[in-house]
């Protein structure tokens, strides 16, 4: 079983920085992917970010230029370092892991960007 826990998430100002980060536990399998997704209120979840075992990243449109998703294997941690946040980055951000069929989700940290 493995186990996502999510942190960084906060309030900041339009323009701000914070940076996400996912603690995984359990058994990790590879090949894998393990990705940022967001949801704003009555809106759908939407991918942000995903980083393979590979290394290959994809950014949504809207992102790119803006976020960066890195990992660090040793300590099973993945991250996004958000720069110039925009109001419409607010969202709930939620940490994903797919192996195979299998998939799991953390708990999701709280983003608002607001002056």
């Amino acid at each position: 079983q493995v186990q996502l826990v999510e942190s960084g998430g906060g309030l900041v100002q339009p323009g701000g920085s914070l940076r996400l980060s996912c603690a995984a536990s359990g058994i990790i399998f590879s090949p894998y992917t393990m990705g940022w997704y967001r949801q704003a209120p009555g809106k759908q979840r939407e991918l942000v970010a995903t980083i393979t075992t590979y290394s290959n990243t994809n950014y949504r449109d809207s992102v790119k230029g803006r976020f960066t998703i890195s990992r660090d294997n040793a300590k099973n941690t993945l991250y996004l370092q958000m720069n110039s946040l925009k109001p419409e980055d607010t969202a709930v951000y939620y940490c994903n892991y797919q192996w195979g069929p299998h998939e799991y989700w953390g708990q999701g940290t709280q983003v608002t960007v607001s002056s």
